[in-house]
């Protein structure tokens, strides 16, 4: 039976839209934790970003250690919260691409379907810009797989778009503010990661020249300036995009932190005068 609607909380949707948009090269992707009523309605709460092993440009993959990690932090929120949490969905970005779901993503969600037919997908198609005004814009949509094949056939999968709305709350949740929080670690480790991994074959492919050549070739320096030009090269492009990070996500995210504390410590003054005066005239 089919998800009714989903009912996505103001503060997760800024967080998968602040993880959609720290990249334009690759497709980011993410797990919700939420809960169904009994009128099939998905309220998803809080999501986890997940970081990727292998960044890809068209795939994202999700292994079955995160799945496992996500299942233990929604069961945390649910003893804390005191509702039936759980990992119903998953997400993930378009970038310069269209928001509708490919054939490995419908066929993804069936699989996970099978698991729990409440799971929910959501893809946010970034990065467009509108050539009438210049502008650019984000679209999301949030959808089932459904089987069209008739029984005792292979399946053929396709998407069923399922109706979807953003649900406003005054406040960010710590389970929310911490995923946002935990963004600028997770790509600089996936960066690092990168590097490690250049550095890793580098050396790999040194192992593997014949002894002879090597030091014929040393003879001539070409294998040590090689070697030098390489680190530098992999140096520069690590260090260049870590200061992206830190220009175009770090800095402006601090901003945005700060100026939401700044609201609250102004919304707690007022509460406070507030309180203040109701106590007064109870007093009196």
């Amino acid at each position: 039976m089919a998800i009714s609607c989903v009912h996505l909380k103001a503060g997760a949707y800024m967080v998968c839209l602040t993880h959609a948009l720290s990249t334009e090269r690759e497709e980011i992707m993410g797990l919700c934790i939420g809960e169904v009523d009994v009128n099939r309605v998905v309220h998803i709460v809080s999501v986890i970003m997940l970081r990727r092993s292998d960044k890809r440009k068209d795939r994202v993959e999700i292994s079955p250690e995160q799945l496992t990690h996500a299942a233990s932090q929604a069961e945390r929120l649910a003893l804390q919260t005191g509702k039936p949490l759980r990992v119903l969905g998953w997400y993930h970005s378009h970038p310069h691409i269209t928001v509708w779901p490919s054939h490995v993503d419908v066929r993804t969600q069936a699989m996970y379907q099978m698991m729990d037919e409440g799971f929910v997908g959501l893809i946010f198609s970034c990065f467009h810009d509108d050539k009438t005004n210049n502008l650019g814009h984000v679209t999301v949509t949030c959808f089932q797989s459904t089987n069209q094949s008739p029984e005792g056939e292979p399946p053929m999968y396709e998407r069923l778009e399922i109706p979807f709305h953003i649900v406003r709350n005054e406040s960010i949740n710590e389970p929310c503010l911490n995923a946002l929080i935990q963004l600028p670690r997770i790509l600089h480790d996936e960066e690092e990661d990168a590097y490690n991994q250049s550095q890793l074959v580098k050396s790999n492919h040194l192992d593997v020249h014949n002894r002879a050549e090597m030091d014929q070739l040393n003879e001539g320096n070409m294998v040590c300036d090689n070697r030098i030009l390489n680190d530098v090269h992999n140096s520069a492009v690590f260090t260049k995009s870590v200061c992206h990070q830190l220009e175009v996500l770090t800095g402006p995210l601090m901003q945005c932190l700060q100026s939401r504390l700044e609201k609250n410590k102004h919304i707690l003054e007022s509460l406070n005068k507030e309180k203040e005066s109701i106590l007064q005239q109870l007093s009196s």
